[in-house]
Formats: structure tokens, C-alpha cells, sequence
């Protein structure tokens, strides 16, 4: 039996954000009570005209340039022409002919490796509305119908579950970066239709493709591919791959199985044509050239930035811009002078610490990189110590006012060196005994002499000049 590797494809579906919905007026917002967002064209009331909302079609194009497609040299619509409860007017407005970007790529890190993955095409569409299923009855919730929808393929290159939810998350946190979609899955944000063959290692033909569809959650992505990898492959094994048909399957909680839904005979003809209600309109390099310069860096270029030219650890790294407000708070300390890992230990470990444990953003904080470094300079100074910096740290946050507030002449940090000079001259004199085990070997003694600078300064004395000045008298 020859070796099988399966092939996958991802049809990725993501709601993006904007005040109203991408060809009515309707709020765009999350909403649990139903119909509570509609207008007339959402209901598809007679004698209402679509009208594209910018935004949508500029957030489509941004994604399109950062994936690195083709735009195309004029945007329109199509009309998807098929009937479903959820689809009032019995057609979607979507595109096809000319999506808003084709043969892009981008790169994706999969265990430490970076892998190439190819987009088909971007294209912009209005969601459905939603049906809600009970014992007897049925139920559509229209404050779906209408909200933008960007829906991304990619060609079929990937070949492990794995992969395809490194994609996932690369693709999340592109959208929450160029901050055109929360990219939320609780919020039904994004759902992936998932396409699984299998074929010999040692042959490009691909094996019957096998489509799942409307998969909310990542998770859900991740097992049901493994799923179908399983029972396909041991269909091939057992000699019976011609019983994997070429059909359209949903993905079922209860049982963790793939359940058959329709087959390639009775996939549905939409009858596509141009939208006639909508003009198309030119996408000039000039629009472009604004778009571009509205992308931020994106997460995996700062990433590597952080790495080779700041040398932090991958782990940090990784934390740091997994959130694009807190990848710029730390850019902004690297730009008012911080140094890099002293900035990212206080964000990685004290900051986010906070901002966990209070369910706060980072750029709503009272502790702006300004304030980060004016706690720092003073550690670096010696004006206080790290551990007194961390009380300082949690009275900023908690009362709001400037770090200068809460460094007191009283609560300074004692740096002085004829003062320290001074103290601990005295504790040595009066302390004969253990400076007599000390010289005979006793060395963890010196410990008991910081301990005893410590306690006469109440907590006060620069640890690290404390030990300077403690080695060179014990050592004489």
C-alpha cells in the first residue's frame, strides 16, 4: 500500500466591522436580541436599492494587499441566485467574476518553520440571516442578513490539521492588526468550510474532495479534518476509496463525525450574473497607494524584528505581538529609550498580568509607556528598587496619579555610597563572630550581613552596591 498525504483547502469566512451593514443602513453589531438590526433591504422589501458602504470595500481591499493578491481594475457585485429561508430576496449579493483580490500568498509559522500558503481569491459579500432550530418550529433571526462578509480561499496546499489552524490564526490576527473585523468565533464571526482528499505521496492527482460545511470554531476545523483524514485513509487502505464520494458534509458535535448533507448530483446551479443595482466603480493605483499606507507591520514581521534586532526569546516575542495594542505600547517604550527586554519583562509579566486579572486593553491603562519609563529610570538610577517599583506599579494603576507621586524622600531608595560605607563598617565591628566563620570558609554567611544592612536601612539599601561594598570589606 502506497504512502497517502492528505490535501486540504480552507474557505474562510469573516464578518467585518463597520456601523452599518455593507448595502443597507442597518446597524452592523453584535445583537443576542433577534431582529433588532434590520432595515427594509434586509427584509427585501420591494423598491429597495442596495448602496456599498466604502468602508467594507476599503477593509476588503487592505486584507487583499496584505495578503499580496492582484486587485482588480474595477469592483463589482454578482448576484448568487438560489432559494433558503435565511435568504429573503433568494439571491446573495457577492462576487465572482471580479473578487476584490486573487493569486495572493503569505506565509504562516508552523513549529518554528515558515510555510508558503496560497490564497485564490478575496471576495466581499453579505452574510445570511440565521435560523434557530427547535422541537417543532423554526425560527430566522434577520440581524445577520446583510452584515458584511470577506470571504477567503485558498488553494488546496495544506496537509495536516495542524497547518491549518497556524492559518487560522495568522489570518485572526491579520484581521484584528489591519482592525477591520474582532475576528471573534464566540460571536460567530468567523466559520471555515473545509475541503479534505487524500492521495499518494508519489502522484500530484488529487483524490475525491470531500467538503464540510460551515464550521464555527477552530477547533471544530482541527477535528473535523482529522476526521475525515482518518476515515478516508482507511477507506484507500481497505481498497475502498471509490466509496468516498465527491460530497458536501456537516460537521456534527454530538457524535464528532462528518454527516453526509447532498452529493455532487445535487449541487445547486446559482446562476450567477452581474448585480444590475450597483455601478462598478475603477480601483485606482492612487486608492491603493492611500490603503497601503494605512497597513500597519504586520504580527510575524515584528515578530522577527523583535528577535534578531532587539535579541528577545521567541516566548517573548510571541506574547508581545500576539495583540497589536500591545506590540505598539512596547514600540513606543523602544522609541522613548526603554531597553527592549526590560520593556518586555515589565509588559509580558507585571502589565499584562494586570490587564488579565482586570479584563482591561492595554491602551486603556493609566500606565502609558511615558509612565513605564519614568518607573524605570528610576530602578536604573537607583533611586528604587525593583521591588519598591512594583508597589509604585500597582499604586499608579489602582490610584492614578504620576509615578513621581509615590517617591518620597522617605521611601527612596538609600544609593549613597559613604552612608552604606558607614553602615555596614558598623555591622562588621560589631559583628566579630561571624566575620572570623566567614574568613574560615563559611561563605553563605554573607547573606546574614546583607540581611543586616537590610534590616538597619528598613528594606532601603541598593541591594546591588550593598553586595559590592559587603564583598570587598569581607574579603580584606
Amino acid at each position: 500500500m502506497k504512502k497517502q498525504i492528505p490535501v486540504i483547502g480552507i474557505e474562510m469566512h469573516c464578518e467585518l466591522k463597520s456601523k452599518a451593514k455593507v448595502f443597507s443602513r442597518a446597524s452592523n453589531a453584535y445583537s443576542e436580541i433577534p431582529n433588532s438590526n434590520i432595515a427594509l433591504l434586509d427584509l427585501a422589501f420591494p423598491g429597495t436599492l442596495p448602496v456599498v458602504n466604502q468602508k467594507c470595500v476599503e477593509d476588503s481591499l487592505k486584507v487583499s494587499l496584505a495578503l499580496n493578491c492582484t486587485q482588480p481594475e474595477y469592483i463589482y457585485f454578482d448576484r448568487k441566485n438560489y432559494y433558503y429561508p435565511d435568504l429573503p430576496k433568494g439571491y446573495q449579493i457577492t462576487q465572482m467574476s471580479e473578487p476584490v483580490g486573487v493569486n495572493g500568498k503569505t506565509e504562516i509559522e508552523v513549529n518554528g518553520n515558515l510555510k508558503e500558503v496560497l490564497i485564490h481569491d478575496v471576495h466581499l459579500e453579505e452574510d445570511a440571516a440565521s435560523l434557530d432550530h427547535y422541537f417543532d418550529t423554526s425560527t430566522i433571526d434577520y440581524n445577520r442578513c446583510g452584515v458584511p462578509l470577506l470571504e477567503l480561499v485558498t488553494e488546496p496546499c495544506f496537509h495536516s490539521a495542524e497547518e491549518v489552524l497556524a492559518f487560522l490564526e495568522h489570518m485572526r490576527r491579520i484581521y484584528q492588526y489591519l482592525d477591520v473585523s474582532e475576528a471573534d468565533t464566540k460571536k460567530g464571526q468567523i466559520r471555515c468550510d473545509v475541503n479534505v482528499s487524500i492521495r499518494d505521496i508519489d502522484t500530484e492527482e488529487l483524490g475525491t474532495r470531500v467538503e464540510v460545511k460551515n464550521v464555527n470554531s477552530f477547533s471544530g476545523v482541527v477535528d473535523t479534518i482529522n476526521y475525515e483524514i482518518e476515515r478516508q485513509t482507511k477507506l484507500k487502505e481497505e481498497g475502498r476509496y471509490n466509496e468516498v464520494e465527491q460530497d458536501t458534509r456537516r460537521w456534527d458535535e454530538e457524535t464528532q463525525k462528518t454527516v453526509h448533507m447532498r452529493s455532487k448530483v445535487d449541487a445547486i446551479d446559482y446562476k450567477y450574473f452581474v448585480e444590475p443595482n450597483i455601478p462598478k466603480y475603477k480601483v485606482t493605483q492612487e486608492w491603493l497607494d492611500k490603503l497601503k499606507e494605512e497597513i500597519p507591520r504586520l504580527y510575524l514581521e515584528r515578530k522577527y524584528d523583535y528577535i534578531n534586532n532587539y535579541n528577545l526569546s521567541n516566548y517573548d516575542a510571541s506574547i508581545l505581538v500576539k495583540d497589536r495594542d500591545i506590540a505598539d505600547y512596547f514600540e513606543e517604550c523602544l522609541n522613548l529609550g526603554i531597553e527592549a527586554k526590560t520593556a518586555s519583562n515589565w509588559i509580558t509579566t507585571q502589565i499584562m498580568g494586570y490587564l488579565n486579572k482586570e479584563e482591561r486593553k492595554i491602551k486603556d491603562i493609566f500606565l502609558t509607556p511615558k509612565r513605564l519609563k519614568d518607573l524605570t529610570d528610576l530602578i536604573s538610577k537607583g533611586t528604587i528598587s525593583f521591588k519598591q517599583a512594583k508597589e509604585i506599579f500597582d499604586k499608579v494603576l489602582m490610584e492614578q496619579k504620576e509615578v513621581k507621586e509615590f517617591v518620597k524622600e522617605d521611601n527612596a531608595q538609600l544609593s549613597d555610597k559613604e552612608e552604606l560605607n558607614q553602615i555596614i563598617d558598623e555591622i562588621i565591628n560589631n559583628s566579630p563572630n561571624q566575620v572570623e566563620q566567614y574568613h574560615n570558609g563559611k561563605t553563605n554567611l554573607f547573606d546574614y550581613f546583607v540581611g543586616q544592612v537590610m534590616k538597619n536601612t528598613r528594606g532601603k539599601a541598593n541591594p546591588v552596591l550593598t553586595k559590592e561594598i559587603l564583598k570587598e570589606k569581607l574579603d580584606k
